[in-house]
């Protein structure tokens, strides 16, 4: 991380940071190239990506996650992770409402008696 740092940029290192300090199990929600929105779970340390391949599609800085077999259902996403992807944010955000923590907890609960 200390490249980063080193730039200058430090709301990258700030926004760098809270992604390696997020704990392990932490729920996290990503969108795929068709809109439809998956959760996961944060699963073991951040670490660089130096392979060419990550740096074309800019996904150099990985956690390891588990994630739904499914991409969840639009009707069941919370509406405060609708409301974050609505707003157009491609970076990593924290979600603090209650509603959405509890909500994601039921949908991995739901999602966990299938083969992940």
């Amino acid at each position: 991380m200390s490249r980063i740092t080193a730039t200058g940029d430090d709301r990258l290192a700030a926004r760098l940071a809270r992604f390696a300090d997020a704990p392990d199990g932490a729920f996290v929600w990503t969108s795929d190239p068709d809109g439809l929105l998956w959760l996961g779970r944060l699963e073991g340390e951040w670490y660089y990506d130096a392979r060419p391949g990550a740096a074309e599609v800019d996904l150099i800085h990985v956690r390891p996650c588990r994630w739904l077999v499914a991409p969840v259902a639009e009707h069941r996403v919370p509406a405060g992770v609708r409301a974050t992807f609505a707003r157009g944010g491609k970076n990593w955000q924290r979600i603090r409402s209650a509603a959405v923590f509890e909500a994601s907890t039921r949908l991995w609960e739901d999602g966990s008696e299938q083969e992940r």
